[in-house]
Protein backbone atom coordinates (compact mmCIF):
# COMPACT_ATOMS: atom_id res chain seq x y z
CA UNK A 1 0.00 0.00 0.00
CA UNK A 2 1.23 3.44 -0.76
CA UNK A 3 0.75 6.61 0.80
CA UNK A 4 1.03 9.45 -1.68
CA UNK A 5 2.18 13.17 -1.45
CA UNK A 6 2.58 15.86 -3.48
CA UNK A 7 -0.10 18.20 -5.58
CA UNK A 8 -1.18 18.25 -8.83
CA UNK A 9 1.42 20.04 -11.38
CA UNK A 10 -0.19 22.95 -12.83
CA UNK A 11 0.79 21.78 -16.50
CA UNK A 12 -2.24 19.71 -18.02
CA UNK A 13 -0.92 16.77 -20.90
CA UNK A 14 -2.07 17.53 -24.21
CA UNK A 15 -2.39 13.92 -24.97
CA UNK A 16 -4.10 11.07 -23.71
CA UNK A 17 -2.20 8.28 -22.10
CA UNK A 18 -2.33 4.57 -22.95
CA UNK A 19 -4.27 2.13 -20.72
CA UNK A 20 -5.53 5.71 -19.79
CA UNK A 21 -8.90 4.56 -18.34
CA UNK A 22 -9.62 5.71 -14.73
CA UNK A 23 -13.14 4.35 -12.74
CA UNK A 24 -14.72 6.90 -10.78
CA UNK A 25 -17.19 5.18 -8.26
CA UNK A 26 -18.52 7.79 -6.34
CA UNK A 27 -21.94 9.34 -7.33
CA UNK A 28 -23.17 12.32 -8.75
CA UNK A 29 -23.32 15.14 -8.40
CA UNK A 30 -19.46 15.10 -7.28
CA UNK A 31 -18.97 12.28 -9.74
CA UNK A 32 -19.35 14.94 -12.98
CA UNK A 33 -16.63 17.02 -11.29
CA UNK A 34 -14.22 14.16 -10.52
CA UNK A 35 -15.09 13.35 -14.17
CA UNK A 36 -13.63 16.92 -15.87
CA UNK A 37 -10.71 17.17 -13.52
CA UNK A 38 -9.87 13.39 -14.39
CA UNK A 39 -9.89 14.40 -17.81
CA UNK A 40 -8.20 17.56 -17.64
CA UNK A 41 -4.88 15.24 -16.34
CA UNK A 42 -5.05 13.29 -20.11
CA UNK A 43 -6.54 10.23 -19.31
CA UNK A 44 -10.20 8.51 -20.13
CA UNK A 45 -12.88 9.18 -17.49
CA UNK A 46 -15.20 6.57 -17.54
CA UNK A 47 -18.69 6.59 -14.31
CA UNK A 48 -19.35 3.81 -12.67
CA UNK A 49 -20.93 4.59 -9.17
CA UNK A 50 -21.11 2.00 -6.90
CA UNK A 51 -23.89 3.81 -4.97
CA UNK A 52 -26.93 6.43 -5.83
CA UNK A 53 -27.95 8.94 -3.15
CA UNK A 54 -31.46 9.41 -2.28
CA UNK A 55 -32.53 12.30 -0.17
CA UNK A 56 -34.82 11.96 3.33
CA UNK A 57 -36.89 13.91 4.61
CA UNK A 58 -35.87 14.67 8.44
CA UNK A 59 -38.00 15.62 10.67
CA UNK A 60 -35.73 18.68 11.55
CA UNK A 61 -35.45 20.67 14.71
CA UNK A 62 -35.98 24.38 14.62
CA UNK A 63 -32.38 26.14 13.09
CA UNK A 64 -32.98 28.82 15.30
CA UNK A 65 -32.56 26.58 18.41
CA UNK A 66 -28.98 25.07 16.59
CA UNK A 67 -25.82 26.42 17.57
CA UNK A 68 -24.13 25.48 14.31
CA UNK A 69 -24.55 22.02 11.61
CA UNK A 70 -22.20 19.83 10.58
CA UNK A 71 -22.00 17.67 7.72
CA UNK A 72 -19.84 14.96 6.55
CA UNK A 73 -20.47 14.81 3.01
CA UNK A 74 -21.76 17.10 0.51
CA UNK A 75 -24.74 14.78 -0.06
CA UNK A 76 -25.80 16.41 3.42
CA UNK A 77 -25.96 19.93 2.08
CA UNK A 78 -28.51 19.34 -0.92
CA UNK A 79 -30.39 17.48 1.46
CA UNK A 80 -30.73 20.83 3.90
CA UNK A 81 -33.73 23.05 2.89
CA UNK A 82 -33.03 26.67 2.14
CA UNK A 83 -33.85 27.89 5.75
CA UNK A 84 -31.04 26.12 7.15
CA UNK A 85 -28.81 28.29 4.70
CA UNK A 86 -27.98 31.29 7.39
CA UNK A 87 -26.70 28.80 10.21
CA UNK A 88 -23.27 28.61 10.67
CA UNK A 89 -22.30 25.22 8.89
CA UNK A 90 -18.94 23.07 9.86
CA UNK A 91 -17.98 20.83 6.70
CA UNK A 92 -15.42 17.87 6.78
CA UNK A 93 -13.47 19.30 4.13
CA UNK A 94 -13.06 22.13 1.30
CA UNK A 95 -15.23 20.26 -1.61
CA UNK A 96 -18.03 20.51 0.69
CA UNK A 97 -17.68 23.82 1.78
CA UNK A 98 -17.45 25.00 -1.44
CA UNK A 99 -20.24 22.89 -2.41
CA UNK A 100 -22.29 24.90 0.38
CA UNK A 101 -21.42 28.17 -0.44
CA UNK A 102 -22.69 27.28 -4.24
CA UNK A 103 -25.86 25.61 -2.44
CA UNK A 104 -26.41 29.52 -0.63
CA UNK A 105 -25.07 28.41 2.85
CA UNK A 106 -23.41 31.99 4.08
CA UNK A 107 -21.56 31.28 7.16
CA UNK A 108 -19.40 28.21 6.34
CA UNK A 109 -16.38 26.81 7.61
CA UNK A 110 -14.30 23.69 6.81
CA UNK A 111 -12.14 21.06 8.50
CA UNK A 112 -9.89 20.09 6.03
CA UNK A 113 -9.87 16.86 6.80
CA UNK A 114 -12.02 13.76 8.22
CA UNK A 115 -14.20 13.12 10.70
CA UNK A 116 -11.72 13.86 13.92
CA UNK A 117 -10.89 16.96 12.19
CA UNK A 118 -14.86 18.31 12.31
CA UNK A 119 -15.01 17.35 15.44
CA UNK A 120 -12.14 19.45 16.65
CA UNK A 121 -12.88 21.89 14.54
CA UNK A 122 -16.71 21.74 16.64
CA UNK A 123 -15.12 22.07 19.65
CA UNK A 124 -12.95 24.60 18.98
CA UNK A 125 -15.36 27.02 17.33
CA UNK A 126 -18.72 26.40 19.57
CA UNK A 127 -18.98 26.60 22.99
CA UNK A 128 -21.47 23.68 24.13
CA UNK A 129 -23.21 26.67 25.91
CA UNK A 130 -24.31 27.92 22.39
CA UNK A 131 -26.97 25.39 22.47
CA UNK A 132 -27.35 21.68 20.49
CA UNK A 133 -25.68 21.01 17.28
CA UNK A 134 -27.12 19.80 14.19
CA UNK A 135 -25.22 16.70 13.03
CA UNK A 136 -26.75 15.89 9.37
CA UNK A 137 -25.22 12.59 8.44
CA UNK A 138 -26.47 9.65 6.16
CA UNK A 139 -28.16 6.43 7.19
CA UNK A 140 -25.62 4.31 9.15
CA UNK A 141 -23.03 7.40 9.12
CA UNK A 142 -22.31 9.95 11.83
CA UNK A 143 -22.67 7.90 14.93
CA UNK A 144 -18.89 7.90 15.76
CA UNK A 145 -18.65 11.71 15.72
CA UNK A 146 -21.86 11.98 17.42
CA UNK A 147 -20.50 10.38 20.14
CA UNK A 148 -17.23 12.28 20.52
CA UNK A 149 -18.78 15.17 20.05
CA UNK A 150 -21.04 14.30 23.23
CA UNK A 151 -17.90 13.53 25.47
CA UNK A 152 -17.21 16.85 24.83
CA UNK A 153 -20.04 18.17 26.36
CA UNK A 154 -22.10 19.14 23.42
CA UNK A 155 -25.24 17.91 23.01
CA UNK A 156 -25.55 16.73 19.65
CA UNK A 157 -29.22 16.20 17.16
CA UNK A 158 -27.95 13.70 14.63
CA UNK A 159 -30.60 13.37 11.72
CA UNK A 160 -30.82 11.69 8.71
CA UNK A 161 -30.77 13.72 5.47
CA UNK A 162 -29.96 11.07 2.90
CA UNK A 163 -29.19 7.28 2.22
CA UNK A 164 -26.35 5.85 -0.05
CA UNK A 165 -28.14 3.03 -1.64
CA UNK A 166 -26.08 -0.06 -3.61
CA UNK A 167 -25.71 -0.09 -6.93
CA UNK A 168 -27.10 -3.20 -8.39
CA UNK A 169 -24.60 -4.38 -11.48
CA UNK A 170 -21.27 -3.13 -12.90
CA UNK A 171 -21.79 -0.03 -15.79
CA UNK A 172 -21.67 -2.50 -18.90
CA UNK A 173 -18.83 0.22 -20.06
CA UNK A 174 -16.73 -0.36 -16.66
CA UNK A 175 -17.09 -4.18 -17.70
CA UNK A 176 -15.60 -4.18 -20.94
CA UNK A 177 -12.91 -1.72 -20.00
CA UNK A 178 -12.01 -4.07 -17.09
CA UNK A 179 -12.42 -7.05 -19.70
CA UNK A 180 -10.21 -5.51 -22.36
CA UNK A 181 -7.49 -4.29 -19.57
CA UNK A 182 -8.16 -1.12 -20.37
CA UNK A 183 -8.43 0.37 -16.47
CA UNK A 184 -5.40 2.26 -15.31
CA UNK A 185 -7.04 3.29 -11.99
CA UNK A 186 -10.22 3.16 -9.92
CA UNK A 187 -10.98 6.21 -7.67
CA UNK A 188 -12.40 5.63 -4.38
CA UNK A 189 -13.93 8.29 -1.85
CA UNK A 190 -15.15 6.09 1.08
CA UNK A 191 -15.06 2.70 2.41
CA UNK A 192 -18.70 2.00 1.76
CA UNK A 193 -18.20 2.92 -1.33
CA UNK A 194 -14.84 0.15 -1.62
CA UNK A 195 -17.13 -1.98 -0.50
CA UNK A 196 -19.62 -1.87 -2.60
CA UNK A 197 -17.47 -1.76 -6.01
CA UNK A 198 -16.00 -5.19 -4.79
CA UNK A 199 -19.10 -6.30 -4.32
CA UNK A 200 -20.25 -5.70 -7.74
CA UNK A 201 -16.96 -6.91 -9.22
CA UNK A 202 -17.15 -10.29 -7.59
CA UNK A 203 -20.65 -10.70 -8.68
CA UNK A 204 -19.17 -9.90 -12.38
CA UNK A 205 -16.47 -12.30 -12.51
CA UNK A 206 -14.10 -9.66 -13.16
CA UNK A 207 -12.08 -9.35 -9.52
CA UNK A 208 -9.08 -11.21 -11.42
CA UNK A 209 -8.56 -8.04 -13.47
CA UNK A 210 -8.15 -5.68 -10.78
CA UNK A 211 -4.43 -7.05 -10.72
CA UNK A 212 -3.69 -5.08 -13.01
CA UNK A 213 -5.26 -1.52 -11.73
CA UNK A 214 -4.22 0.59 -9.13
CA UNK A 215 -6.40 1.70 -6.69
CA UNK A 216 -6.74 5.23 -5.49
CA UNK A 217 -8.19 6.11 -2.04
CA UNK A 218 -9.25 9.27 -0.09
CA UNK A 219 -8.54 7.89 3.32
CA UNK A 220 -7.17 4.60 5.14
CA UNK A 221 -10.98 3.01 5.59
CA UNK A 222 -11.52 2.90 2.49
CA UNK A 223 -7.66 1.61 1.63
CA UNK A 224 -8.51 -1.41 4.69
CA UNK A 225 -11.68 -2.41 2.44
CA UNK A 226 -9.93 -2.29 -0.67
CA UNK A 227 -7.51 -5.33 0.58
CA UNK A 228 -10.16 -7.55 0.12
CA UNK A 229 -8.91 -8.21 -3.47
CA UNK A 230 -5.64 -8.25 -5.20
CA UNK A 231 -4.54 -4.76 -6.72
CA UNK A 232 -1.61 -3.73 -8.57
CA UNK A 233 -1.29 -0.89 -5.92
CA UNK A 234 -3.53 0.76 -3.62
CA UNK A 235 -2.31 4.69 -2.99
CA UNK A 236 -4.16 6.33 -0.02
CA UNK A 237 -3.58 10.18 -0.74
CA UNK A 238 -1.64 12.10 1.38
CA UNK A 239 -4.50 14.13 2.41
CA UNK A 240 -8.25 13.27 2.33
CA UNK A 241 -9.44 15.33 -0.54
CA UNK A 242 -9.75 14.99 -4.56
CA UNK A 243 -6.62 17.07 -5.29
CA UNK A 244 -4.38 14.80 -3.75
CA UNK A 245 -6.15 11.82 -4.99
CA UNK A 246 -5.51 12.85 -9.02
CA UNK A 247 -2.17 13.73 -7.76
CA UNK A 248 -1.50 9.81 -7.45
CA UNK A 249 -2.91 9.32 -10.95
CA UNK A 250 0.41 8.84 -12.66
Amino acid sequence: MTVGRGRLAASVPTQRRANSTVLITRPEPGASDTAARVASLGFAPLLSPALHVQAITANLPPVSKIAATLVTSGNAVDALPPEWHVAPLLTVGDATAARARAAGFHDVHSASGDADALAALAVREVSPSAGPLLLASGRGQGQALAATLRRSGHRVIRRVVYAALPAQELGPAAVTALRAGQVRAVLFFSAETARQFIRLVRRAGLAAALGDVDAISIGQPAAVALEAVSWRDIRVAARPNQDEMLALLR
